[in-house]
């Protein structure tokens, strides 16, 4: 069993993390870190696990641990990691944004691999640090691999996502009240959302000749979890092509997989899962992507890299059901 620590264990993705590491078979949570709630049992914060954990939260850490998760604000990681030591075999996962751009990417003596498991299993399997994705720019970048990696990007790339409520974290916002968000729809941070950096990284490293606009726009949506990802850019192909180049490129993807029929959200809640479904229209290729933010979005992909980074196999702890109806 490796010994596991969890840092920021109040917010969603924390939360989502534990519920998975409960039923893992190869982990044992060691502790969860959080200051504020330090000796409050953790299912009065995540209350979904009452009757699954009697755990509570410390602000004490043991430096010994086999894996790390960090589950901070953005910008925090590096910060604690600063304050804090681990033992040299601790490996650890961020789920926050300090590492995942390579002029970022070594801290401290560690270097950080960037944590998409369909772009770079392997490097994934070898390391002990990992940046993990952003959540929208896992929906993004699994919705362009295939094309970017046969250097069929050829020109802009429009992209439309929505993502429900919980990817703006636990703290309250004038955005984030029901009262507001209830019935309503709205975009923010137009054409420079910060998950662009790491989806322009990797268009950058499998299509070097890429040079056209990456155009995003984020939008808000009036749900509680699920990314709902559409893409368009120019495709020369038929749909046939595309269909077949989007089924080899995931032909041993565990999670990612091409869908025949339009999708809907409810097809990937709850699960690590992220489905793609192709379109043709004239010379348009219409690419949409589906994920739960706070799984393969966060949580559930992070395991699914430790299971990477530990040997495991790598839907362990992963096998979960949609909650589709």
């Amino acid at each position: 069993m490796i010994q596991v620590g969890i840092i920021g264990g109040a917010g969603y993705t924390a939360g989502e993390l534990i519920r998975l590491l409960l039923q893992h078979p190869e982990t044992t949570i060691n502790f969860v870190y959080s200051t504020s709630n330090a000796g409050n049992k953790i299912a009065n914060i995540h209350q979904d696990l009452v009757g699954s954990t009697e755990l509570t939260f410390t602000n004490t850490i043991n430096g010994n641990i086999d894996v790390l998760f960090l589950c901070l604000g953005h910008g925090n990681s590096k910060k604690f990691l600063e304050a804090h030591t681990f033992s040299d075999h601790t490996k650890i996962i961020d789920l926050g944004n300090d590492f995942r751009l390579k002029a970022d990417s070594t801290f401290q003596g560690k270097e950080f691999v960037y944590g998409l498991p369909e772009l770079q299993k392997i490097a994934i399997q070898g390391a002990s640090y990992i940046a993990n994705p952003g959540c929208f720019a896992t929906a993004i970048q699994l919705g362009l691999l295939p094309l970017a990696d046969a250097n069929l990007l050829q020109g802009d790339v429009h992209i439309n996502a929505v993502t429900g409520a919980t990817g703006a974290g636990t703290s309250l916002s004038a955005t984030t009240h029901f009262t507001w968000r209830d019935n309503n729809f709205s975009y923010y941070k137009p054409f420079t959302h910060q998950h662009l950096g790491e989806i322009n990284q990797t268009l950058d490293t499998l299509q070097s000749s890429f040079d056209s606009e990456v155009l995003f726009l984020p939008n808000r949506g009036d749900f509680s979890r699920g990314i709902y990802a559409t893409l368009y850019t120019h495709f020369e192909g038929n749909l046939k092509e595309a269909q077949q180049l989007y089924a080899d490129y995931y032909k041993n993807a565990f999670f990612t997989h091409v869908a025949d029929n339009e999708l809907h959200l409810k097809q990937v809640i709850n699960t690590n899962k992220c489905l793609i479904h192709l379109h043709k229209h004239e010379d348009k290729l219409l690419i949409t992507s589906i994920i739960d933010n706070l799984l393969k979005g966060a949580s559930g992909q992070a395991v699914q890299n430790m299971n990477l980074m530990f040997g495991f196999k790598e839907d362990t702890g992963l096998q979960l059901k949609a909650t589709y109806f």
